[in-house]
């Protein structure tokens, strides 16, 4: 029998303000509407406008991740709105197609850095002086790669920006705990998005899906539940762990 479908707490998360980078389609935006169905305020940071219109509780606001000075405006333009920052979700990033490391040049693998890890980089110093100061408790939440664990041939860029990702929610924890702030990696399994469509077909999505413990298709809204969960009160002493949510995928 198949799982139900994940389902938002009502008013877990009013009175909360979000910023989501990556939010104008596939996983960014079901991690916006799920929290935004939960009673908080999303803030859809993206350097495109959203696919689909906005609900309640979202506005959009135009930024590049990988400038610096366009998001620490977008930022201060939330700020001005909202009264601060709560949460905070990294979600933009690149995916890549599959080619040999070594066809990869320097060119590649910044371009993949510039997104995948410093654009989180630059959204963690623009927010961290309003999530340090919420009364509640600042949460940070990358979206990262279970390929830091399993490797994944052809993506070295994609893996190993990714895996820096890795490595800065574990010094983000450490260094921001003093300030009250819960930092967690959130990892998917294959999810079919528009980004992931680009280069994997029903049959490598399908074939992923059949190498899971639990054979049902991994989705945006299953990643979504426990990004709640995280930003939550429920998840204030939940800090520095990287959590995978692909149906037992990676026990294979």
């Amino acid at each position: 029998m198949p799982a139900p479908a994940p389902r938002p707490v009502p008013h877990r998360l009013d009175h909360v303000t979000c910023v989501v980078t990556g939010a104008a389609r596939g996983i960014g935006r079901d991690l916006a509407d799920r929290l935004a169905a939960e009673g908080a305020h999303v803030a859809l940071l993206d350097v495109r406008e959203p696919e689909r219109p906005l609900g309640d509780g979202q506005s959009y606001v135009p930024a590049d991740v990988t400038d610096k000075d366009q998001v620490d405006t977008a930022v201060g333009h939330i700020v001005q709105e909202h009264g601060g920052v709560d949460v905070l979700v990294n979600a933009a990033g690149l995916v890549s197609d599959r080619d040999s490391l070594l066809n990869t040049d320097a060119e590649r693998m910044h371009r993949f850095f510039d997104v995948n890890a410093v654009g989180a980089l630059h959204t963690v110093q623009a927010c961290h002086p309003h999530l340090s100061a919420s009364e509640r408790g600042g949460r940070i939440i990358n979206v990262v790669s279970r390929t830091f664990f399993s490797g994944s041939a052809g993506q070295l860029a994609y893996v190993a920006s990714k895996g820096a990702l890795v490595g800065m929610t574990r010094v983000m924890a450490l260094e921001f705990g003093g300030d009250g702030i819960a930092v967690n990696g959130i990892m998917p399994g294959q999810v079919s998005t528009p980004g992931t469509r680009q280069f994997s077909g029903d049959e490598v999505i399908e074939a992923t899906m059949n190498k899971q413990a639990i054979k049902e298709f991994v989705t945006g809204e299953h990643l979504a539940g426990m990004a709640a969960y995280l930003a939550s009160d429920d998840g204030a002493l939940v800090t520095g762990q990287m959590m995978v949510c692909d149906g037992g995928g990676l026990l294979r």
